[in-house]
């Protein structure tokens, strides 16, 4: 009897000993999964390269040293940093943006990126809204243009695969009264304006944020901004649709900017009046 009373402590120590080290072990798992970095994953990734057209001022464009610089350069510089992961800049094909997504080249579309359906159809996820914008009509200051109907019969400048080439094209009458019935399309903004100060177009329809930083280079006395325009819309950051953690941390990011001010110091650099 004493032997069976023996064997039967010895078991209820060791079945004791066993749970307390089992919930040790879940405490120390929960803890764990506090303590866990939720961009761990991202970070083994050592990288982003980031897809930009290096001529969009003064979202991202090169400056008088060849560097690439603006604001949203700053901004996903803050963002990457808060994540813990390097950001790499690469000059793209803005028409080939989505394409270069796609393929893996880049992983982040951000440089004036407008949210729309249609580009949510070809597989880009995008973050919240960081930055409003509108469409301008921009004319040389002489100009006998006055108001979008004023536009018949004229050459309208736009850059090819912008989110103004949409909004223009979303008033389809109007377009067809446009000189050849459709706007001039150019691989660059640039290029628009360099078309409309040659007096070859009659007006440009571009980003607000870009013609006002454009104009106030060239000369306000230069041009004249109508006062309607082709509707507003809203900047995002794309990634792909499978990025999910990717997307959350540059979410999360962006609002940590907005809460401590560091968001706005960003923004009054580049756009302070």
């Amino acid at each position: 009897m004493r032997k069976k009373s023996l064997s039967k402590s010895i078991i209820l120590t060791l079945i004791v000993v066993l749970g307390m080290f089992v919930l040790g072990g879940c405490g120390d798992k929960d803890v764990a999964d506090k303590n866990k970095d939720p961009n761990a994953a991202l970070k083994d990734r050592g990288s982003v390269v980031m897809g930009l057209d290096d001529t969009f001022a003064p979202m991202g464009f090169r400056d008088e040293n060849n560097e690439i610089v603006g604001f949203d350069v700053d901004l996903a510089n803050e963002v990457f940093k808060r994540i813990g992961i390097e950001v790499k800049f690469q000059q793209i094909d803005w028409t080939m943006k989505e394409t270069e997504l796609k393929s893996g080249n880049i992983d982040v579309i951000w440089n004036g990126y407008t949210i729309t359906d249609e580009r949510k159809a070809k597989g880009v996820a995008f973050t919240q809204p960081y930055l409003e914008n509108r469409q301008w009509v921009i004319t040389l200051a002489d100009s006998t243009i006055n108001c979008k109907a004023d536009l018949k019969g004229k050459r309208v400048a736009i850059q090819n695969q912008s989110s103004a080439v949409d909004a223009v094209n979303a008033e389809p009458e109007l377009v067809a009264s446009f000189a050849g019935g459709e706007p001039v399309l150019f691989d660059t903004n640039n290029e628009a304006f360099m078309d409309l100060e040659a007096k070859r177009a009659d007006a440009v329809v571009a980003d607000e944020v870009l013609a006002r930083y454009y104009i106030k280079l060239r000369g306000v006395e230069k041009y004249k901004v109508l006062e309607e325009n082709f509707g507003e819309e809203e900047y995002g950051i794309g990634v792909r649709k499978d990025d999910v953690e990717l997307l959350e941390a540059i979410d999360n990011a962006l609002n940590e900017l907005r809460e401590d001010g560091t968001y706005e110091e960003i923004y009054q650099k580049w756009f302070a009046e």
